[in-house]
């Protein structure tokens, strides 16, 4: 957006192309030469702060302050300055909680599959994918149903390509339903916005006003390329 109101649409674009062959190369150094497997997004797995260490670490000799029994229930309870944040609160037992962590650490921890050439040409067409759109659109022009359609049909054959693998682990599973449930994008984005969602979408506001925001947003959001094909 900064770059379109300093040297314009040429420099925007110019940007866009730059960004995206620059994160294409990366990617695909990473499935050719490191064999990162199916690359997910995010690329690097979120903190887990259930498994960080506290801050004040619990079980001292004394216990003071670790506990506190009701009065009338005499049930013993954890006390409120020991009560760990909300984000890594858990409400099962002290076993079940170390056995949850020691699930996910597990999960998120396990190499990547290894992809034959069927699931490595797949992942290289997901790679690819942004680059080949942004050629078509130079080509054939952001009016055209041309880009639309490549982009959707590398999209799909990529997927269907990658279906065929079973031994992905809970990560590369999690990023194939992300890349699935995506190609909703596509009722979203020109030309078939234009010439079809659109107008249903302004048949919906006649009749509610719960769409009028979305549509509001629709257009600021189809002008940034990465929102919407990225």
């Amino acid at each position: 957006m900064g770059t379109a109101r300093m040297w314009g649409e040429m420099g925007r674009w110019t940007i866009i192309v730059l960004i995206q062959l620059a994160k294409a190369i990366l990617r695909l150094l990473l499935l050719l030469w490191y064999k990162a497997g199916i690359q997910t997004s995010p690329p690097i797995v979120p903190l887990n702060r259930e498994q960080q260490p506290p801050l004040h670490p619990e079980g001292n000799s004394s216990g003071k302050d670790q506990t506190y029994v009701g009065r009338r229930s005499s049930r013993v309870v954890r006390s409120l300055q020991n009560t760990p944040s909300l984000e890594s609160r858990h409400w099962g037992s002290p076993q079940q909680r170390e056995e949850t962590q020691s699930r996910r650490a597990e999960e998120m921890n396990q190499p990547p599959t290894p992809l034959g050439l069927q699931e490595t040409i797949a992942e290289s067409i997901y790679v690819t994918r942004p680059l080949l759109h942004l050629l078509s659109l130079g080509v054939w022009g952001q009016r055209s149903w041309k880009p639309w359609l490549l982009s959707a049909v590398l999209d799909i054959s990529s997927l269907s390509l990658l279906s065929d693998l079973k031994d992905l682990n809970r990560r590369e599973r999690a990023e194939l339903r992300r890349r699935t449930i995506l190609l909703l994008y596509y009722l979203l984005r020109s030309p078939f916005y234009d010439r079809y969602s659109e107008i249903s979408l302004l048949t919906e506001i006649a009749s509610g006003d719960w769409v009028r925001p979305l549509m509001d947003y629709l257009p600021a959001w189809q002008k940034i390329y990465f929102y919407n094909w990225g």
